[in-house]
């Protein structure tokens, strides 16, 4: 069996030139970009805009990781090229493309800004889970996609990065309705392995140069990892980012998922490491690229999220918490919660305050806070 390849290119800033330089060698090291897509295809760069934020946050993919991936498709002849994403409650595209700094490699390098503005209905008979997705019409329309994922941590599945990406490919509110439908960290990654296995990007980058750790994946800590992943297998992927966290990809929902239901390999001996240099295995490239320091919540995922849903453990499971001091009061919290009648109410200027009974531990309230408001919260059980 065939493994899978996963190119790990070190790249110590985001000065465009040497971005460019990485990614196009990247690319040549699994084929070139004619191994994915054809130049009579319509392509869709799908980066991560998940809100309004300057590329300093370290919250969306980087412009110059952008620009870097529009500029080698564009000389290599490709011409048929859109981008976007749908960002969360309190954002919006054109906003967060302005803020981001792609709209300026965008015009600069020919991509059109995608119809994010409705949703398509499309089957998906062969989901474990899921049937059907309420896809971002762009998304349906384009032939191929290439994802652009951000290296952070997330609450909910500990990391985001290439299959996490994909669900910015959901329109709007559908994506909250997908967190009530699939509460916990170990359907919610069932889902969107079926999602990735849906939309089925050619090609995988993830932008590591600088990640987040902490209170990711919009209110975390810039982190800087000076490294740039290429794959066309997002588990693999995301399994090699897990091992320079020094994560057990075992305790990543989304890792098991995938390698369990066809999507990708998990297993460092299914993956071969590809760097300038030559092959190294997974500890070398840990013990060169990583860094043990790597705040994130290293807890086995699936576990905890599982008994979360239990009524008597519940109160034993770790929770979203606001901060008080920090908190404003704008009631984004509130608009971003997908339970019916809200778990957290907020705005107006009142504080938020959580209804722990009906909370799901799906953190879009964490996720979407404008000030870093709330957090995780272990609990001692």
């Amino acid at each position: 069996m065939e493994k899978a390849k996963v190119v790990l290119l070190p790249c110590s800033n985001y000065d465009e030139e040497a971005v460019y330089t990485a990614i196009r060698r990247g690319l040549a090291m699994l084929g070139g970009l004619e191994r994915f897509v054809s130049p009579q295809e319509h392509i869709l760069v799908k980066p991560n805009l998940l809100k309004n934020a300057a590329p300093d946050k370290a919250v969306t993919t980087h412009p110059s990781v952008f620009g870097a991936m529009l500029r080698c498709l564009r000389e290599d002849g490709f011409d048929k090229l859109s981008y976007g994403d749908s960002p969360g409650p309190a954002a919006s595209l054109e906003h967060a493309v302005e803020e981001s700094g792609l709209r300026a490699q965008a015009e600069k390098y020919g991509a059109v800004l995608g119809d994010f503005s409705g949703a398509e209905t499309v089957e998906f008979p062969d989901g474990r889970v899921c049937k059907k997705f309420m896809l971002c019409r762009e998304v349906k329309k384009a032939d191929a996609v290439i994802s652009l994922c951000k290296m952070k941590t997330h609450a909910l599945e500990n990391i985001t990065g290439a299959v996490k990406n994909q669900y910015g490919c959901i329109y709007g509110s559908y994506k909250a309705a997908g967190h009530a439908m699939y509460p916990n960290s170990r359907t919610f990654a069932d889902m969107l392995c079926d999602l990735n296995r849906c939309v089925a990007p050619r090609l995988y980058l993830m932008d590591g140069i600088i990640a987040m750790e902490g209170n990711g994946p919009a209110s975390g800590t810039p982190k800087s990892m000076k490294v740039l992943l290429l794959s066309s297998d997002p588990v693999a992927l995301d399994s090699v980012f897990a091992k320079l966290v020094f994560l057990d990809a075992h305790h990543v929902p989304t890792c098991v998922s995938g390698a369990k239901n066809g999507l990708g390999r998990m297993e460092y001996s299914e993956i071969t490491i590809l760097t300038p240099d030559g092959e190294i295995s997974a500890e070398e490239a840990a013990e060169k690229y990583g860094d043990p320091g790597f705040e994130v919540h290293r807890k086995n995922a699936t576990f905890w999220r599982v008994r979360s849903l239990l009524p008597a453990a519940r109160k034993y499971s770790d929770r979203p918490a606001v901060d008080p001091d920090l908190c404003i009061g704008c009631g984004i919290c509130q608009q971003a919660c997908p339970v019916d009648g809200q778990a957290v109410h907020s705005g107006h200027g009142q504080k938020a305050v959580y209804n722990y009974k009906k909370c799901i531990r799906c953190y879009c309230c964490q996720e979407m806070c404008p000030v870093g408001a709330i957090t995780r919260k272990q609990v001692r059980g």
